[in-house]
């Protein structure tokens, strides 16, 4: 057996039965190793997303891509339900189509969809799955979900360029994304993080004819956006 393959797993456990997390301290002393050696395996664990750390919060919280493994083998039902009201108000705030999607391995996967009556889907290629790179869920992914950016240039076998890295970037800063025309040729798009005990768990999308949701209107609905989502 791999002695740091079986370290790595062993911690994941401990946060998981600690509540989904877990001190420094608590950790090294179940596991009976030294406090570096668990902060080193930790650290690892945290660039690949496996564990994330919450600001103002000193515990190792199980990270979004291990969540988004068990969400995967799970019921996406549990998360439309849940979420289900907070579409519904969003779509009647902003007058838009609004969408529901997790990170699905290198993959945008939408789970839920209410269509706005001014304008349909049909025919602007929406469908259950998206590539991150261009659309506004897929950055709001790349940018939040810990270890999303890394596996996207592993798979990609490539660097990622310095003005995709700033684009990712200035979405943290600004806490949505903005897909004009990138993805789909007259759509927009406008898509913020839902968080769920402080960790984003999922992305909330509103999308539209261009010239009815253009820039200056989507700027206008992001602060709405990330109110309801909250």
């Amino acid at each position: 057996m791999i002695q740091s393959v079986e370290r790595a797993a062993a911690i994941l456990e401990i946060i998981a039965q600690e509540g989904g997390r877990a001190h420094l301290r608590t950790i090294h002393e179940q596991m009976g190793i030294g406090k570096t050696t668990a902060h080193n395996i930790l650290k690892t664990l945290e660039r690949l997303g496996y564990v994330q750390r919450v600001p103002g919060d000193m515990r190792y919280h199980l990270g979004s891509r291990i969540l988004n493994i068990a969400r995967m083998a799970g019921n996406d039902a549990m998360l439309r339900d849940r979420l289900r009201p907070v579409l519904e108000e969003i779509a009647r705030a902003c007058e838009a189509t609004v969408l529901l999607a997790v990170p699905s391995g290198d993959e945008v996967a939408y789970l839920d969809l209410i269509e706005t009556p001014a304008w349909s889907l049909n025919g602007a290629g929406f469908g259950q799955r998206d590539r991150l790179e261009g659309s506004a869920l897929g950055l709001v992914f790349l940018a939040f979900f810990p270890g999303v950016e890394k596996r996207m240039a592993l798979s990609q076998g490539r660097t990622l360029s310095a003005a995709f890295l700033s684009q990712i970037e200035q979405v943290r800063a600004r806490g949505y994304a903005l897909d004009l025309e990138a993805s789909r040729i007259g759509w927009n798009c406008l898509a913020v993080p839902w968080r769920d005990n402080g960790l984003v768990q999922a992305g909330i999308s509103i999308t539209g004819p261009a010239d009815r949701l253009p820039r200056r209107r989507l700027i206008e609905l992001s602060w709405t956006m990330m109110t309801l989502a909250a």
